[in-house]
């Protein structure tokens, strides 16, 4: 079980240390750690046969989901709420529909989508006007700014402002919020929004934790994770299935509204002694934790 990948045959990474977690939050000697707040982002373009979204595959060395598959996207950086020139729906919208009572708090989410798609896809949600959107990112002067921004030498807001750039907040829409698990160590509450790949622009692997970026079918990904051939956490590979019935970028970006943003958060409970993991609302990621390890 590489990697913390599970025995069953699809492709759903389970870390490790899990079952010793899980029993001990059950013992009530696991305090769970504060949440941060995260975004992460399907970036889609129309192919041949549909749309395809962009992912990349953590690198195997890392820690936490080493060889699994997810989109751009990372923290908060508490700068994101640092005022920023703003296109789209207010950030008032932006916190009814996110479930935030503070229209900054909004404003650094989706600031924290558009900043982390450029620091790890090089894709800039952004234009000089409130229609417009920039070309060519791939200059050495943007890759200054893409460097300072990931060294956190920048913010977003002074990047935007030193550019003469308007945030597009117009071209994201949100699609569902997944809450890491109170027994897991690094805990996020994550917004998974959706938008289209502006034209002119092409994304390229800009991320440190990334060796290998692909742009593919959700179809195509989800009967890879299906066959075991494919890692992915639970959030990625639902999002991946509810983007397949879309046939374009654009219908999916006019879905965004309807999805529910229900916050989904998994639970566990001890069944004599089997633990049985669950995702309210995602029956297919239910695990039964044996005494002895995962089935």
């Amino acid at each position: 079980m590489s990697n913390g990948q599970s025995n069953q045959s699809n492709g759903q990474w389970y870390p490790p240390e899990w079952p010793d977690r899980i029993r001990a939050f059950a013992a009530g000697e696991l305090t769970p750690v504060p949440l941060r707040r995260a975004a992460t982002v399907l970036l889609l373009r129309d192919g041949a046969a549909g749309p395809d979204v962009h992912m990349l595959r953590r690198r195997t060395s890392m820690a936490f989901a080493g060889g699994a598959y997810a989109y751009p996207g990372g923290g908060v950086d508490p700068r994101d709420e640092h005022p920023v020139r703003w296109a789209g729906p207010s950030r008032e919208t932006w916190a009814a529909r996110l479930g935030l009572d503070d229209p900054a708090q909004a404003q650094a989410v989706v600031c924290a989508a558009v900043r982390e798609t450029y620091e790890e896809a090089g894709v800039l949600l952004a234009g000089e006007t409130e229609d417009g959107v920039v070309g060519d990112t791939t200059g050495e002067d943007w890759e200054r700014d893409r460097q300072a921004l990931v060294a956190r030498e920048l913010s977003f807001a002074d990047f935007l402002d030193r550019r003469g750039l308007v945030l597009r907040s117009d071209l994201l829409g949100a699609w569902a919020r997944w809450v890491t698990p109170e027994f897991e160590q690094r805990r996020y509450d994550t917004w998974f929004f959706v938008a289209a790949l502006p034209a002119g622009q092409r994304t390229r692997n800009a991320s440190t934790e990334a060796d290998h970026t692909v742009w593919i079918r959700p179809g195509e990904a989800a009967v890879g994770y299906d066959r075991g051939e494919l890692l992915m956490m639970p959030p990625t590979i639902s999002t991946l299935r509810t983007l397949e019935p879309y046939g374009t970028a654009a219908e999916a970006l006019a879905a965004a509204e309807a999805q529910d943003l229900t916050p989904v958060l998994a639970q566990a409970r001890l069944e004599g002694e089997e633990l049985v993991l669950s995702w309210p609302g995602h029956e297919e990621f239910t695990k039964i934790i044996p005494a002895g390890g995962v089935r």
